[in-house]
């Protein structure tokens, strides 16, 4: 297994044939290709895929930061073949743009997203959230696998107690370049809101994906609040609604150990129990 850090970072420094921008403005297309990580999966881990459509775009509109991103996951992607990715501007303006990317492989599509990205503008900061209590202590580490930085959790998504289908995951990435903040975010935002959902059912937890259950995410969407760096902790706070249908639904907010709420997202995935 290669070093899960300098992997992830590798898979946010896309490529682009020459040259990166070309003319034509709005309507005018622009193409990346990323490498993939190497976890010895059977298919692409969807956090890549958000990760590297945030920097795709961010690369496609300098000067402007990535403001919302939604996702569509038709096909599983494979391991063995880079992604391709096709950038189309639909408006660009001096303080907005609006872009449409999709992430291709031989089979075809197998990701899509719609992103709008701003520049920072000046003006009134108010927030209403709930008050940001202190990190957990070092008893409440916990090892996500495809996390390579320290992340300390409040319940086990492991256990198969049933318990409120809520988490504070507390994480600290490593000190990097700011604009990656956003891609290495969305990367971890893909990881636990499934196992959040499982948490009221008794008797399963987030290690039996593949015995008790089949899952895979369908949807995810982000939304990027303020500029914000990594470094320091991050509060990962998620609440998971509904379980319904063969689907589950989720929602959570990224915060500042000082309490600045960053950015928020949700997601859609596919739950199947087997009988």
């Amino acid at each position: 297994m290669p070093d899960l850090w300098s992997d992830l970072l590798a898979c946010l420094d896309l490529t682009a044939p020459p040259p990166a921008r070309p003319a034509g403005g709005e309507g005018a297309s622009v193409v990346f290709e990323g490498c993939n990580q190497r976890l010895g999966y059977h298919r692409l881990f969807g956090g890549q895929l958000l990760a590297q459509f945030a920097r795709a775009a961010a690369i496609a509109c300098p000067g402007k930061g990535v403001k919302s991103l939604h996702a569509l996951f038709p096909r599983e992607g494979r391991t063995d073949e880079p992604v391709r990715y096709e950038v189309e501007r639909h408006r660009e303006g001096g303080t907005f743009a609006v872009l449409t990317i999709r992430a291709l492989q031989g089979a075809g599509v197998i990701a899509t997203a719609s992103v709008s990205l701003h520049a920072a503008e000046d003006g009134p900061d108010h927030q209403t959230v709930a008050k940001v209590p202190p990190v957990l202590g070092p008893e409440h580490r916990v090892d996500i696998g495809l996390l390579p930085w320290e992340t300390r959790a409040s319940a086990d998504l492991d256990s198969a107690a049933s318990g409120p289908p809520e988490l504070d995951l507390w994480m600290r990435i490593p000190e990097a370049d700011p604009d990656h903040a956003p891609a290495l975010t969305a990367y971890a935002t893909d990881l636990s809101l499934i196992g959040t959902a499982l948490r009221p059912v008794e008797g399963v937890g987030q290690r039996d994906a593949g015995t008790a259950f089949t899952s895979a995410v369908t949807s995810h969407t982000l939304w990027f609040h303020r500029p914000f760096r990594t470094g320091g902790w991050l509060l990962l706070r998620q609440h998971s609604p509904l379980l319904a249908h063969g689907r589950c639904f989720g929602r959570g907010d990224v915060l500042t150990e000082d309490g600045a709420l960053v950015a928020s997202y949700a997601q859609e995935a596919l739950l199947r129990f087997r009988g």
